[in-house]
């Protein structure tokens, strides 16, 4: 998976979900970090799209334990042919377990995995300065940056479309969303604007960030759009 365009990933914990998804996305997003047994589940995994695979830790929104262990999981998923792309936050990789996080990585691009460096802010949106910053350190790791960033007015929307574009303009890849009510049109916008991967629920019942659309309508809303 190469993100030279706009993929949009159907996030879930279930990959018995996937031929939900195949008529609207372009790749799973396997949250592996809400499943039971995420390493067997991949096991027996025979559909027909690529797997991103995601073990979100629990300081940055997800379910997983802050250990090991997690990391050792995400790069074993690339063991799998059908894992084209891992996740990994950029706390992990410049924080206390960076050793783990970029031997992940290592393993990952062993395998031809593309990686998606991934910062969120969950209380709001950084300076437009800020913005440009983590995307551009996220860049040095991975093959895509993505931020995602709690929106309090449009006004953070704007700017963080700005950042978009502009890095877009630049050559790099970027994945960006607003969360919440008011970033929520960020979501079918941002593509717009070069961002390169949506994210939205197969399940809308089971969202894995606020202010997601549901999988039939974020992929309506970019391709009316375009």
């Amino acid at each position: 998976m190469n993100f030279d365009g706009f993929v949009l990933a159907a996030s879930t914990a279930d990959l018995d979900e996937e031929p939900d998804a195949r008529d609207h996305a372009d790749i799973i997003e396997f949250r592996m970090d809400q499943a039971s047994d995420p390493l067997a589940a991949l096991d027996d995994y025979d559909g027909d799209l690529p797997i991103l695979a995601t073990n979100r830790v629990e300081w940055e929104g997800g379910d997983a334990p802050d250990d090991e262990d997690r990391l050792v999981a995400l790069a074993a998923a690339t063991e799998h042919p059908a894992v084209e792309a891992i996740d990994v936050e950029l706390a992990a990789i410049v924080g206390a377990r960076n050793d783990d996080a970029l031997w992940t990585i290592a393993h990952a691009r062993e395998r031809d995995a593309s990686v998606v460096v991934s910062i969120h802010d969950f209380e709001e949106t950084p300076a437009r300065e800020e913005c440009g910053r983590l995307l551009d350190q996220a860049l040095e790791f991975g093959d895509v940056a993505k931020l995602a960033v709690m929106a309090e007015s449009r006004a953070d929307v704007l700017h963080l479309l700005g950042v978009t574009h502009a890095k877009t303009e630049a050559g790099e890849r970027v994945a960006t969303m607003a969360m919440g009510e008011t970033g929520r049109h960020s979501r079918a916008v941002a593509p717009l604007y070069g961002s390169r991967i949506g994210y939205a629920p197969v399940d809308p019942e089971r969202a894995t960030a606020p202010g997601q659309y549901d999988l039939a309508t974020l992929r309506e809303l970019v391709d009316a759009l375009r």
